[in-house]
């Protein structure tokens, strides 16, 4: 694919301005302290689908992710802990469900809080322990005071992103969105057919904003350089690295390069090809600034978004046919397969086997105890949690994952946070269904299931068709997923859980010049 090619030769062109710098610059640190723990680069892409990689389709689309799925091992049973954005990047990065953190739906603009102060996050622990800890990208767990990644009790010594998601303000050149949103300030309402049209949308760097609106066709441009710089900040430190790359992509308003001519037709293929080059420009800087012993986990914070149409991606084979058969989406915001199972892969070189694959039920809740296993890192014995180490699974080509996993309500159906559909080895167990809006407006009604919906899996990865509840197999598995949830949900009410602060203010809206019409400004901080 032509624009590919052009993608990563633009970004190749970031990388060499900074590796320029790297060669005449002397090394300095411990070497082998960087060699004996692993360099760790979390990237997570937003509103990822299934089946949007590692398919025909996108082979000439994604080269930089297909090489990392054959030079690493894919988890096809791969799960976000929560199918919306807040909940699910608490969840990944304390490793503890919403029920738990108190992150159980997500952050506003105005927002006061935000992931509770007292939830320890596998970057306070890493930073701790010796580690150079940065983040590019999207936060969307409280941006006011100490809830900014940089003051929130030494999280990370570097931030440069968007404190929420990229809808979530008005640019002055929008994407592409459903509705089609307008620039900045060309309506008096702040909400204008599901768009931000008042207030800019901001680009943070550390607890500065850079630029208000940004310009989100330059983003992953700035991104790129953004990532070479912290690694190579973190080699001449001699230090071991903790990159989280929280992408825009593939959330709405897509965007790409400036440079292409691209239709809304092709407007989720260039953005997925935007998002593609920016993942390569990131390993390529790790290879170019001699980053040995580096892991990098790809991963998705929830499936598409469904109500978006063309401008949404694939769920693949994941297509909740119970609940579309009776109106609306089975994907972001419930607990359908296509709302939290995500494309997921995790590169070693020399330790985890290449081109390989697991078919262990897995979960980004892993993500934190896995990393800190690592690092050789314990975490606060003063709470429990709900990922497991999988290391066996990476380094020793384990099968094993989870016995079960609860996958909570975000937004579909229910309350927030409630843990109403559970997965036991094969098979799933639904409490509650509907209220996800699909393409095109409908609706699902919220339904109550006792006993509960249990589908079978290996049979029907489209959960289409329950099991009786008068079988022989109903019956076994109805009392295995009862103990299972029963346990869990004891566990957390015996547990050491918090709060978030919900609430809204308007001096908490991020504005650089509260007197300047949707707060423009530029290079602020």
């Amino acid at each position: 694919m032509a624009e590919a090619g052009f993608g990563v030769l633009l970004l190749f062109c970031f990388l060499a301005s900074g590796l320029v710098y790297y060669i005449n610059c002397p090394e300095n640190g411990n070497k082998t302290e960087t060699r004996e723990r692993p360099n760790i680069i979390i990237i997570l892409a937003d509103d990822i689908g299934w089946g949007d990689l590692w398919t025909k389709q996108s082979d000439n689309t994604t080269p930089w992710l297909n090489m990392l799925k054959l030079e690493g091992k894919r988890l096809t049973d791969f799960h976000s802990p929560a199918s919306t954005c807040s909940p699910s990047r608490a969840a990944l990065l304390t490793g503890r469900h919403g029920l738990r953190n108190g992150v159980t739906h997500n952050f506003a603009e105005g927002s006061v809080g935000g992931l509770p102060l007292n939830e320890t996050t596998f970057a306070q622990l890493l930073h701790d322990a010796g580690y150079y800890t940065a983040m590019i990208g999207k936060w969307h767990l409280g941006h006011n005071g100490l809830y900014n990644p940089i003051h929130r009790v030494k999280c990370f010594d570097y931030y440069l992103g968007i404190p929420y998601s990229n809808d979530m303000g008005c640019t002055d050149m929008p994407g592409f969105n459903l509705p089609s949103c307008s620039p900045c300030g060309k309506y008096r309402s702040r909400k204008h057919g599901g768009c931000d049209t008042k207030i800019a949308l901001p680009l943070f760097e550390n607890q500065s904003i850079l630029e208000q609106p940004l310009d989100l066709w330059n983003l992953t441009g700035q991104y790129a350089k953004a990532a070479s710089r912290q690694i190579l900040t973190a080699r001449k430190r001699g230090q071991p690295l903790l990159l989280y790359v929280a992408l825009a992509h593939m959330h709405v308003p897509l965007f790409h390069y400036r440079l292409l001519n691209v239709t809304a037709k092709d407007a989720y293929s260039a953005s997925l090809s935007d998002m593609d080059n920016l993942v390569g420009s990131i390993k390529l800087a790790a290879e170019m600034f001699s980053m040995e012993n580096t892991l990098i986990w790809f991963t998705g914070d929830n499936g598409p978004w469904e109500q978006k149409c063309q401008f949404a991606g694939s769920a693949g084979p994941f297509l909740g046919r119970w609940q579309t058969s009776r109106g609306g989406g089975s994907a972001k915001k419930t607990t359908w397969e296509g709302g939290h199972r995500v494309p997921t892969v995790v590169l070693w070189p020399g330790r985890i086997s290449p081109n390989t694959s697991s078919n262990a039920l897995l979960s980004g809740l892993d993500i934190f105890p896995t990393v800190l296993s690592l690092a050789g890192v314990e975490p606060p014995s003063d709470r429990r949690y709900d990922g497991i180490d999988i290391t066996h699974v990476l380094l020793h080509d384990s099968d094993t994952g989870h016995k079960s996993l609860m996958h909570p309500n975000s937004g579909a159906a229910g309350q927030f946070g409630d843990l109403q559909t559970v997965r036991v080895g094969r098979h799933k167990a639904f409490y509650i269904t509907g209220s996800a809006e699909a393409c095109g407006g409908a609706k699902g009604k919220q339904q109550m299931h006792d006993p509960p919906l249990i589908f079978e899996l290996s049979r029907d990865v489209a959960e289409g068709s329950p099991l009786d509840p008068s079988s022989v197999e109903y019956q076994a598995v109805l009392r295995e997923v009862e103990r299972e949830r029963e346990a869990v949900l004891w566990d957390i009410a015996t547990d050491n859980v918090s709060t978030a602060d919900y609430s809204i203010t308007q001096a908490a809206f991020p504005c650089c010049q509260p007197h300047n019409p949707v707060c423009r400004c530029h290079s602020v901080g």
